[in-house]
């Protein structure tokens, strides 16, 4: 029976829940000669290197040596972009920054060397903010533009207009695995590195870069990582390239494993974001025309800053038709850490920013915010600003109703009504709002994936294909599609670690695209392998090839199923008819293209889509809350992995709340991360898991050219978390008359307090004026 669609646990469960699952440290242990590395930091945002003194360092016990731009052969620069990250800075540009590297025969001695370093700075003027980036004319790129229809005339036309600005705060990743990776020579010039990376093939590529050697001498494996959600897409690249470099130098293994103060205060986050509003609406709350600025925190080197700024301007419309826009986008370049991918890739940011729209139009009506934007979805035939085709956009409203009923909304609503106007110190509010995001790597050529099976005499299969494992369950997948692909029990099948010596010049597992990409790139090899042994079977049984069938782990003719041999056997005749056991598949996404400069073109394969309804509590004392129930109907296709899939929705729900309430990051004056551990940057546990959370996959929704029918799952479900924020926004609404309601990015208990005293403010200004 396959297993394809059954609700399969993770492959590696069992290695997780019991601690035998291997990460990058854990590689280390039984090396013998292991060097370790502890960074040099800079504690100024802006400085010039003026001197760097390590004899002291190099005197301490235990310590092999010190990394510094000396020992770079090749270039020195670990930017994926731009090339505008020095490995080894003469020019620090954010607090934390690392100058150079210590390596020990253990942490603690390579620590106790770092300590003995001394470097001479000349500190320079910093900018810390995206508004001190905007006065000072501080940017990575010129703007960006998407533009549809006059906007200006039909804001000048409008009945309504609203001005306005909403600043949107970053998030730390916080994988449960720091940045990591293990170094070890090989023969000659070559070296395997091992590395907590998302794209094997760039951290192959910047290794190379720094060592001044061909890619081919550089072997990069990444077994599995402890979470990444986009921060090991690029960033994983600065830590494999220092323990290569000791490696290559010392001619022994060297293992960098960051702590998690050192990670926080060294890596990119989500980008915050600031965006400047004119709207212009009708009195029945429908949109005519928006004028949107962007502005990002890209820190200080462009890293992923651009296609990160453009999906946020993709996705400024979120489900909803925008007749007249003009979406404006600015990266700020300023003086911290290079701030990089993160689930969503700048979509929740832009989505962010409608649903602000949306629930200001309301309120500023006295509309009810749900109507509000049900008035403005998409309908079938219409299309997005920037020139695609919504297809399925008649999704948005079938899943609205769908989860309106099977969560009581509107029953739920009354009973919040009533519940407030008996409170007058806690507040309840409900919220239902919807999920479009578009699917594909919006760089085309990134759509592309490979793959290599293999087939071994005794029926069992080992798959390799590109994508890497990072908790998500791209691996189960791919062994799922495998099994049904070539009809056999998923105990027959193992997916290896992702190595760029097996599958090459793959593109990053990121974009939600790792299934769709590499579940078809292993399909593609496991079919060619099915018709090799097709023919086999078929002159085994003397029976035409689509006589064959291929069934639970049998070979059979349809005619004769009294015939049926094991897979393992025909595999055994194959052999000896020397017919070959192994596959490669490839892959690419379709008809995808845009044109930047005109604005225009077909970015995305297709839409996922989403509503969440959700319900808070709200003390009007302290502005601490409780978020009570969540519903969410998603739409994955025709699901390959219902487990994997609800296990999706339901973190990136959870992450996407942390992200709008109590996730927040804070830098002081001198630019240094206040926020640096888990002690003072506060993640959603379990207390901020609604006690009923009732997830629902959408039904009769697959999706035609996709891998059997699925569709991506990974970032979607974070921006339904939005449901949260506004959510709170209503309860806080409830404590006043009526009227816009000011909610900063992330609502934090402490944010929702000085909204309520807003709210209570403006009623006690009106009731004065009323006397």
């Amino acid at each position: 029976m396959s297993a394809l669609g059954k609700p399969v646990s993770h492959e590696s469960a069992r290695l997780h829940v019991t601690g035998a699952a291997s990460y990058v440290e854990d590689l280390a242990g039984d090396l013998a000669r292991l060097g370790y590395a502890w960074p040099v930091t800079s504690p100024h945002p802006h400085a010039r290197v003026l001197k760097v003194d390590t004899s002291a360092a190099l005197a301490c016990p235990g310590v092999l040596t010190c990394l510094t731009r000396t020992d770079v052969a090749g270039e020195n620069d670990v930017g994926p972009v731009r090339h505008d990250e020095p490995l080894f800075p003469d020019l620090v540009e954010h607090h934390g920054q690392a100058v150079l590297w210590v390596i020990g025969e253990s942490i603690e001695q390579a620590r106790l060397g770092a300590e003995q370093v001394r470097v001479e700075y000349e500190p320079l003027a910093a900018t810390l903010s995206i508004a001190a980036a905007i006065a000072r004319g501080s940017f990575h790129m010129p703007p960006d533009k998407l533009r549809r229809g006059e906007p200006e005339s039909a804001l000048a036309a409008s009945a309504e207009q609203l001005t306005f600005e909403l600043f949107v705060g970053g998030q730390e990743h916080f994988y449960l695995e720091t940045q990591a990776a293990l170094a070890v020579p090989e023969d000659g010039a070559s070296l395997l590195v091992h590395s907590s990376t998302q794209h094997p093939t760039e951290t192959q590529e910047i290794v190379a870069r720094v060592l001044g050697i061909a890619k081919h001498e550089v072997t990069v494996q990444c077994l599995r990582m402890g979470g990444a959600f986009g921060g090991k897409e690029t960033q994983a690249n600065s830590w494999a390239a220092v323990a290569a470099l000791g490696a290559r130098k010392l001619r022994r293994p060297v293992l960098v494993r960051l702590t998690r103060a050192q990670d926080m205060s060294m890596t990119g986050k989500r980008h915050p974001f600031l965006g400047r509003f004119r709207v212009g609406f009708e009195r029945d709350g429908k949109l005519r025309a928006l004028l949107l600025e962007l502005f990002s925190d890209g820190g200080f080197s462009l890293d992923l800053s651009s296609p990160v700024l453009f999906r946020a301007m993709f996705h400024a419309d979120n489900a909803y038709l925008l007749p007249n826009v003009d979406i404006t986008g600015r990266i700020c370049k300023t003086n911290h850490v290079s701030h990089t991918a993160f689930r969503g890739f700048g979509g929740p940011q832009g989505m962010l920013m409608i649903e602000e729209v949306m629930d200001r139009v309301a309120r500023h009506l006295d509309l009810p915010p749900a109507e509000v934007r049900q008035r403005n979805f998409y309908v079938t035939g219409d299309t997005a600003h920037y020139g695609q085709e919504v297809k399925d956009a008649d999704r948005i409203g079938r899943i609205w109703q769908e989860l309106s009923q099977s969560s009581e909304l509107a029953a739920r609503q009354e009973e919040v009504r009533r519940d407030n106007a008996q409170n007058p110190h806690r507040k309840r509010g409900i919220a239902i709002t919807p999920v479009k995001f578009g699917i594909s790597f919006t760089t085309a050529f990134f759509n592309q994936a490979g793959a290599l099976v293999l087939v071994y005499k005794d029926g069992s299969v080992q798959v390799n294909h590109g994508g890497t494992e990072m908790g998500q369950g791209l691996h189960t997948k791919v062994a799922q599609i495998a099994a049904h692909s070539l009809s056999l029990p998923l105990s027959a099948i193992r997916v290896m670690a992702t190595r760029t010596d097996k599958i090459p010049n793959t593109s990053a597992t990121a974009a939600s695209c790792g299934s769709d990409l590499n579940g078809a790139a292993v399909q593609s090899a496991c079919e060619t392998l099915k018709e090799r042994l097709t023919a086999v079977a078929a002159r085994r049984f003397q029976v035409a090839p689509e006589d064959v069938l291929f069934e639970n782990g049998s070979v059979l003719p349809w005619q004769r199923p009294a015939d049926a041999v094991p897979f393992r056997a025909v595999v055994e005749q194959a052999y000896l008819e020397r017919t070959p056991l192994f596959a490669t598949g490839y892959y690419r996404t379709p008809k995808i293209h845009f044109d930047r400069d005109s604005g225009r073109g077909k970015p995305f394969h297709y839409y996922a889509y989403g509503a969440a309804v959700s319900e808070v509590e709200v003390d009007g004392f302290t502005g601490q809350y409780r978020l009570l129930r969540a519903d969410v109907l998603h739409d994955v296709g025709s699901s390959l992995s219902p487990l994997v899939d609800r296990g999706q929705i339901e973190g990136g729900f959870l992450q996407g709340v942390g992200w709008l309430t109590t996730e927040e990051l804070v830098w002081n004056e001198h630019g240094a991360l206040s926020t640096s551990g888990a002690s003072t940057y506060k993640l959603p546990g379990l207390g901020e898991c609604p006690p009923h959370f009732n997830v629902k996959l959408l039904e009769r929704a697959a999706e035609p050219g996709v891998v059997y029918g699925s569709k991506a799952v990974g970032e979607p479900p974070f921006m339904l978390a939005i449901s949260v924020r506004e959510a709170l926004r209503a309860a806080v609404a409830a404590f006043g008359t009526g009227g816009v309601v000011e909610l900063a990015a992330p609502a934090t208990p402490e944010a929702v307090f000085w909204a309520i005293e807003a709210q209570r403010e403006k009623a006690a200004k009106l009731s004065r004026a009323a006397e």
